[in-house]
């Protein structure tokens, strides 16, 4: 078998090339041909991946969510055995399904793991997001932390991000449809979940990346909250990412279900597996069995 391994030599601190020979030891215990190259840019990797799915019989891939966000990008109409080596800085991918953030700990997954089908989100019928689409309060962290902070202070860098410019929380309506469950209100965060960890947090402790469904929570506020509505709000935020969806605030709603609709303001910036994605109304389902990725076995 013949395995080509991609990745990006800026995603989280750096370190993953001073492995490479390790890594690419490891690898031939399993692939007659083992195949490294790096990538310079989001457009550069996703062509690779593209190409590659058609060569190898297995393509590997280093980097965090946001990469894992660009190689199913480039898989949208295509099929590959996927293997991951987390080397983000928050790995939320690899929590929801137990892949180790070791580079010996991944490696064993691909060489003794077994490859499974799992569910993504398609988004307005033309990306694709893995396990996180969300808009409100602290999203903005994700993606415009720069990448030499993330190297300096790791997942530190995010939370100085959203303190330093996040903390007004902006309001913005939403009017949801979720099969026969509705909502109108207004809101300062929306998350639509597959899978289990959200920066860093078991926030979804009950959601699965194998049961067509997505988990829905909003921290509604008022139109025009005053202070102490701020604070309240604020709590609700804090409390969602401690206690996680089992929480019971009469200002955070759930939902669950196979799609749903998202109506909202056009300033309204969306953010994909940590990446800048596009502004105003949605509609996300699940796609079922759409990646396929060496996991543990149990």
């Amino acid at each position: 078998m013949r395995c080509i391994l991609l990745y990006n030599p800026n995603s989280g601190k750096g370190k993953l090339h001073k492995k490479l020979p390790y890594i690419q030891k490891k690898l031939r215990e399993k692939f007659d041909e083992v195949v490294v190259q790096t990538t310079s840019s989001a457009e550069d990797f996703e062509h690779r991946v593209r190409m590659s799915a058609e060569e190898y019989d297995c393509v590997l891939f280093s980097g965090g969510d946001g990469t894992f966000h660009h190689v199913i990008q480039a898989l949208r109409g295509k099929r590959a055995s996927l293997g991951y080596l987390p080397s983000g800085t928050v790995n939320d991918v690899a929590r929801s399904l137990k892949i180790p953030r070791t580079v010996r700990g991944a490696l064993k997954v691909i060489l003794k793991g077994e490859p499974q089908n799992l569910d993504c989100m398609e988004v307005n019928g033309s990306q694709y997001a893995m396990y996180i689409a969300a808009a409100g309060a602290f999203t903005r962290a994700t993606y415009a932390t720069p990448q030499n902070k993330k190297r300096l202070f790791g997942a530190l860098a995010y939370a100085v991000e959203a303190v330093l410019h996040d903390l007004k929380l902006q309001v913005f309506p939403l009017k949801i449809e979720c099969g026969v469950q509705t909502l109108e209100t207004h809101a300062v965060l929306i998350l639509v979940m597959n899978g289990t960890s959200v920066a860093g947090f078991p926030l979804n402790r009950k959601g699965s990346m194998t049961d067509g469904k997505l988990e829905i929570a909003v921290i509604r506020q008022v139109k025009r909250p005053n202070f102490f509505q701020k604070i309240g709000a604020l709590f609700s935020v804090a409390s969602l990412f401690v206690f996680g969806c089992k929480i019971k605030k009469r200002d955070v709603a759930f939902f669950s279900g196979e799609e749903v609709r998202i109506r909202t303001s056009e300033d309204v910036v969306w953010d994909f597996d940590g990446e800048e994605g596009i502004k105003g109304n949605v509609t996300v389902k699940a796609c079922p069995e759409r990646i396929t990725l060496f996991v543990p076995k149990k």
